[in-house]
């Protein structure tokens, strides 16, 4: 079994993840974080199960990019469901706060979902249209084009596993912000690598969208270091190779 998270996690009893547990061989998590959730919800004598393998991009797909030119507009991309747990609410209250205090940022939004009426009305009745740009559901070709045009990128999430959309960010040096939860701190180390802001902190993610504007050298520093982390522990091909080695631990004669 591999396991992903967070909804499984939410929802042990609708997943039968103990019943999993213990049914299985063994496990591959994406992380420790994961792993640590399956430990809470099993005795210690199944930990043994627990494999870490994480998910990873192919950083020659996902190339560095020029960053593009400022045009006196700061462009912001999430890429995401367009439901409560991703927190594109909170995105655009960050980004009423970044308006009204002069800064000229605009939002792209890939993605689509239940949220998306009530994120509209929201632009709509603080007439931000001119700020914010949904493009529904595209396919990887659009999300890179998206990646290429954008000089940070934002996922304030409440809940997440650890998102390869990050990481293909990151891949291709955009500075990025997400939110100290779950497997995110695995992935990204706040100030080095990446930012990262508690969930639901308005001004902190506002404030953190503001230093990326203001301070050049730092915003390409933490997006030269970000590659560097994708590179070195979520390489897809290298990732490949681990996961090949589980199994060929795990299953051993019966390969």
């Amino acid at each position: 079994m591999t396991v992903h998270g967070p909804d499984e996690f939410y929802d042990v009893s609708a997943y039968r993840l103990p019943q999993k547990i213990a049914a299985s061989s063994f496990i591959c998590c994406i992380g420790q974080y994961c792993r640590s959730q399956l430990m809470k919800l099993s005795n210690p004598d199944m930990w043994s199960k627990f494999e870490i393998a994480p998910l990873g991009v192919d950083p020659a797909e996902f190339a560095p990019r020029v960053e593009p030119p400022r045009a006196n507009v700061f462009e912001l991309l999430c890429v995401g469901r367009l439901v409560p747990a991703k927190g594109q609410m909170v995105l655009l209250t960050a980004l009423l706060k970044l308006t009204a205090a002069g800064h000229r940022v605009r939002i792209q939004f890939a993605g689509d979902g239940p949220d998306r009426v009530q994120l509209e009305e929201l632009v709509a009745k603080n007439k931000m249209q001119d700020a914010v740009v949904f493009h529904g559901a595209l396919n990887q070709d659009q999300v890179r084009a998206l990646y290429r045009e954008a000089h940070a990128f934002v996922l304030p999430s409440f809940a997440e596993g650890i998102p390869v959309a990050l990481m293909e960010a990151m891949a291709m040096e955009i500075p990025c912000i997400s939110t100290s939860i779950t497997g995110i701190p695995e992935l990204i180390e706040s100030g080095h690598d990446g930012i990262l802001v508690s969930p639901s902190d308005v001004d902190g993610l506002a404030e953190a969208i503001a230093r990326l504007m203001h301070d050049d050298a730092y915003r390409k520093s933490i997006a030269q270091a970000g590659r560097r982390k994708v590179i070195a522990k979520y390489n897809l091909a290298n990732n490949i190779e681990n996961l090949a080695a589980i199994f060929s631990r795990r299953l051993g004669a019966r390969i």
